[in-house]
Formats: structure tokens, C-alpha cells, sequence
């Protein structure tokens, strides 16, 4: 499933001068999902918490 917001994912990961994400939103909108599979399909490594 590709999304709009992917594509500023991928803008974020490109900057060389990138800050902190922070990932906000309404429940049930596919934060976690969108990423869950930015860091699956971008990075060699990723981890996933839930705290």
C-alpha cells in the first residue's frame, strides 16, 4: 500500500540535517503500519517498541 505520507518518509530519511520524527495522528489511521513498513522496506536493521 503506498501512501502520500511514505513519500515525506522519505524525504525525512534524505536530510541530511533531520531531527527527530515524531509520528502523530487520530487512532486507527495506519501510523504504526506506514512505519513499520518504512523501516522494513528502507533499512538493513529496524526494531519495533510499543510502550
Amino acid at each position: 500500500m503506498k501512501r502520500n505520507l511514505y513519500l515525506k518518509l522519505l524525504e525525512w530519511k534524505k536530510d541530511p540535517d533531520k531531527k527527530p520524527l515524531i509520528i502523530r495522528g487520530a487512532r486507527q489511521v495506519g501510523k504504526t503500519y506506514l512505519l513499520k513498513e518504512f523501516g522494513r522496506r528502507e533499512y538493513k536493521n529496524h526494531i519495533y517498541l510499543n510502550n
